[in-house]
């Protein structure tokens, strides 16, 4: 379980022990950008051992200066079989890179992984040991990098290292890989604005310091997590802080650190299936609101929401101060309107929001999802040592759900390879998860709630889940995610927040950005082409043994080593231009 990511006792976030493996960096987003370099930095010349063929990229060298200016470090992370294969020595390949660096300037750490295909080792890319090799080199954790390349095995090993990532295209990326990348930039120098627009936006122009403030996120499990980050903001300069939330996620509510109080309350302008509007009922809503006696409102808001009825009701109700994410005209309603453009991260939106009325992390917190370790059990002591890996094939909208044959298929391919599996659901899934469990697992739908889900997700290697609530959980408890991700919206949005995680499922089908919840195209398309092998190839590439141990290494992860063995990464130290 990844320790570190739970609170050590119930005291408020801005005062706790942050863990030892974590970055020193504070709230900040991001310590290091790492590059591939072929096609990304330089022009893409196969297998090129020549420097006089060495052309930058448009535009690299000042994006990359920025990048120096504002404090990041660089990283070079690339492929380079042409050393396996004898198309160039490793003497040629580093006056390449001393070229590539007299054009571009000096990098903080090359990491080059000189095998083929064939090799099995665990550096090449699409696996993660070039970015954890890089991220540990610079003295950072994977979770605080960003990834720019330009095909999908770049983005592919950064998501199963926790990294961001960032794909450049060129006229040689497929449009599928476009289709399911995090986020894409049209050029390196457009990519390194929107890092560091990011990286600015969760910083406060003018810090501020409140008494009571009322957070708000009237919405399900999923989204009350992904909002922790914005709440542990602004508790960490608040003297009490009361969370407003709905049924659906008033379980995870009581499962963050940084809250004081939850108030409990439907509102009916975000519930999925909203009551009629009752006046008395709305002002007993205003009352209270008042008793809560708030200095100050940040209203959390999904996207596609509107925070101005509730602003108005927290006029009504007296408070002085209120913040939110509005396009819409609020008139007097609000007192800091932001505004956040499209894709960006939940976690790092709700950030965005808690800086601009004022509040960033303290320095001793991470921008990531996290729990409060009192809040959490351990898992039933029948599922054995950690290792297994957990299956959740529910969701509360249909869409984002797996098809329940498709999910059978997967525990039995995962079973059949050795892997112990649990099947996880909720009261209303006992049917489901019994159908998909009889392949080969352990059936415990309906037999937990939230609370517990958690403590038998933080135990596990791995969860196989689509874009729906326990994928949010894992990413708080720092548990890899193999997302069988609906595409109904961004991945780079709503997909599983700084953890490692491997993408599957068509990122490109009809029902792409349509937000939903009943899938809109017969046979799921999305999801029903997944094949369960490639499920148990992604498990395989997050680092989860067959024998039941427990996950390993940084970022609570195995390392490349334990990845299929092979031989290691290639890493020569910065300024003397021999390694990529």
């Amino acid at each position: 379980m990844r320790r570190d990511q739970l609170e050590p006792d119930r005291r408020r976030s801005a005062r706790v022990d942050p863990g030892a493996d974590r970055g020193r960096s504070g709230g900040v987003l991001f310590d290091a950008v790492l590059l591939d370099r072929d096609g990304t930095l330089v022009e893409d010349v196969p297998y090129n051992g020549e420097p006089e063929k060495v052309r930058p990229m448009p535009g690299a060298r000042e994006a990359l200066d920025r990048l120096r200016a504002a404090g990041l470090r660089l990283g070079v992370v690339t492929n380079q079989s042409g050393l396996a294969r004898g198309c160039f020595t490793a003497g040629q390949m580093g006056r390449v890179h001393a070229r590539i660096e007299e054009l571009l300037g000096p990098f903080d750490t090359w990491q080059v992984c000189p095998h083929d295909d064939g090799a099995g080792c665990g550096c090449r890319k699409p696996a993660p040991g070039l970015v954890r090799a890089a991220a540990a080199d610079l003295g950072t954790t994977p979770g605080r990098c960003v990834v720019v390349g330009d095909i999908g095995r770049d983005m592919t090993a950064a998501l199963a290292a926790g990294a961001s990532g960032v794909l450049v295209p060129t006229p040689v990326t497929r449009a599928e890989e476009v289709a399911a990348a995090p986020h894409t930039a049209p050029t390196l120098p457009a990519a390194v604005a929107e890092i560091l627009r990011r990286q600015a936006a969760v910083v406060p122009a003018v810090p501020g310091t409140a008494g009571t403030v009322l957070v708000v996120r009237s919405d399900s499990a999923g989204d009350v997590l992904v909002t922790g980050p914005g709440i542990r903001a602004v508790a960490a300069h608040a003297r009490r802080v009361v969370l407003l939330c709905g049924p659906r996620g008033r379980a995870a509510a009581g499962l963050l650190p940084g809250v004081d109080e939850v108030v409990e309350w439907p509102l009916e302008w975000i519930d999925p299936n909203p009551a009629p509007v009752d006046p008395q009922r709305i002002g007993r809503l205003v009352r209270r609101l008042a008793a809560v006696g708030a200095d100050e409102a940040v209203i959390f808001t999904s996207f596609h929401q509107s925070p101005l009825p509730l602003a108005l009701l927290l006029r009504l109700a007296g408070v002085p101060r209120i913040a939110a994410i509005s396009d819409d005209y609020p008139g007097s309603l609000l007192d800091v309107r932001h505004r956040v453009p499209s894709g960006v991260p939940e976690p790092e939106r709700a950030l965005s929001l808690a800086a601009a009325a004022g509040h960033a992390l303290p320095t001793d917190d991470e921008p990531r999802l996290r729990l409060r370790r009192d809040t959490v059990p351990a898992a039933p002591s029948q599922l054995g040592p950690p290792g297994y890996v957990v299956v959740h094939p529910g969701s509360s909208a249909s869409a984002r759900a797996c098809p329940p044959e498709l999910a059978a298929r997967i525990v039995r391919v995962l079973a059949d390879a050795g892997h112990r599996v649990v099947v996880t659901g909720g009261p209303g899934e006992r049917e489901l998860t019994a159908r998909v469990a009889a392949a080969g697992g352990t059936d415990l739908g309906g037999r937990t709630g939230l609370a517990e889900l958690a403590g038998i997700i933080a135990d596990a290697g791995a969860l196989v889940v689509g874009n729906t609530g326990p994928a949010h959980l894992a990413a708080a408890l720092g548990t890899p995610v193999v997302s069988l991700f609906a595409p109904t919206v961004p991945f780079g949005q709503w997909g599983p927040y700084r953890v490692p995680t491997v993408r599957l499922g068509d990122a490109d089908a009809p029902c792409r950005d349509t937000r939903s919840a009943g899938c809109p195209v017969a046979g799921h398309p999305c999801l029903a082409g997944v094949d369960p092998a490639a499920v148990l190839d992604a498990v395989r590439l997050l680092g989860v043994p067959t024998s039941g141990a427990a996950r390993a290494g940084a970022d609570g992860v195995v390392g490349a080593d334990d990845m299929g063995g092979g031989p290691p990464a290639l890493a020569v130290p910065a300024g003397r231009g021999s390694g990529r």
